[in-house]
């Protein structure tokens, strides 16, 4: 099962980043906490102090066609936030 799904990059998560060393992932929704931790352990070797998680629904969309109304769903998912330890730091944009 491949945990960690992609980072979040978004200017309030950048913000964070900045003054608290917290990073946010989108994670698999079975994923635990424990195996968030150790993924972000062993893919940054980092210290992780503490893991919070958030589930998001998909949500209802509808767009009106020249055929009709469409109807369909956004995708659920799982937002993992990490706090780090120390002056450990994780760099996305070293392997572009």
């Amino acid at each position: 099962m491949e945990i960690l799904l992609k980072p979040i990059v978004t200017e309030k998560m950048t913000e964070q980043t900045e003054k608290l060393n917290r990073y946010g992932f989108v994670v698999d929704v079975r994923a635990t906490k424990e195996q968030i931790k150790q993924a972000v352990q062993d893919l940054y070797d980092v210290d992780v102090l503490s893991v919070n998680t958030m589930r998001y629904e998909g949500k209802n969309k509808s767009r009106y066609t020249k055929t009709g109304v469409l109807n369909g769903r956004t995708n659920a998912y799982k937002k993992a936030i990490i706090t780090l330890g120390g002056e450990d730091t994780i760099d996305f944009y070293s392997n572009i």
